[in-house]
Order: structure tokens, then sequence, then C-alpha cells
């Protein structure tokens, strides 16, 4: 976690009750499966935010309604609020979406990462840097930027 916080007092909130998934009626290991607004919220509600030790669906820094899946088109698009318009750990926070979603997604997804409209005061250079292919395989590989993502998807077994 960092060291000077930059929200020193979030807002903590109510995680949402996790549902269970229906399982699917053939099991042909073949057979392309559609993915949801639910799916996807599921692979991101417990990622660590960067300064604090609650997930991003504590700090409503995501939410399932934040989520577009157009299974049709292999498009999602995730649109993330920083706990505060200054935060410097936005783009760390999207990278962590985009990097579990890369893990958790048939590659033939394309992603999307946004910061919600008016949340933060650089949205536009976030945005910009979170769907640039180029500076996002620059960020992942930076060793200490790597353990840093790698620390908030660990998961958590509080």
């Amino acid at each position: 976690m960092v060291s000077s916080l930059i929200n020193a007092n979030p807002v903590v909130y109510e995680t949402k009750e996790r549902r269970v998934r229906p399982a699917p009626g053939d099991l042909d290991e073949y057979a392309v499966e559609p993915i949801d607004q639910q799916e996807i919220f599921d692979h991101l509600r417990d990622i660590k935010d960067p300064e604090h030790p609650y997930s991003l669906e504590q700090l409503k820094v995501i939410t399932e309604d934040a989520i577009e899946v157009d299974d049709k088109h292999n498009y999602v698009r995730v649109t993330f609020t920083p706990t505060v318009e200054h935060c410097s750990m936005a783009t760390v926070i999207g990278l962590c979406l985009r990097v579990k979603l890369m893990r958790s997604l048939p590659s033939r997804y394309k992603v999307d990462i946004r910061v919600a409209p008016g949340t933060h005061a650089t949205e536009a250079a976030v945005n910009k840097q979170l769907n640039d292919k180029e500076r996002v395989a620059a960020a992942l590989e930076n060793p200490n930027l790597v353990d840093m993502v790698d620390e908030c998807l660990a998961p958590s077994y509080a």
C-alpha cells in the first residue's frame, strides 16, 4: 500500500450479495459461453484498492451498473469512479481492471476502461493512457508496477 494517503478517510459501502450463477445446461467444452454484466462485475469486485485495505466494490469505485457488455460484438466497457477527483492512483486502478480482464476473458474481447465523466481532474489523460496498447504494454514491463497490480489482484481470504 502507499505510505502517504490521498484520501485518508474513504467512505466504505456495503457490498452486494453474491449471486449464484446457474450452471449451463449442456457441458460442451467447445461451446462459446455468453458473458454478461454480472460475470464481469464478479471478476472485478474483489480487486483491492492500491491505497486502502478495501475492495473497489466497497469503495464504490466500480459498480455493476457501470459495466457494459456487448457479447455479440465481443466488447466490454468498464467505467470506474475514483474516490477523489485528484486521485493519483486512477491509472493504477484502471490498469488493475484491465489486467484482471485480460487474464479472465477470452482474447476475442475488446476491453475499454474509462474514468466516469467529471470524476477525475485529468480524466482525458487517464482514459488515453488506459486504452493505449503501447502505454499499457510499457506499464506492464515495469516490475514495480506489476508487483503493485498483482498485490491488488491477489485474493483476499478475510
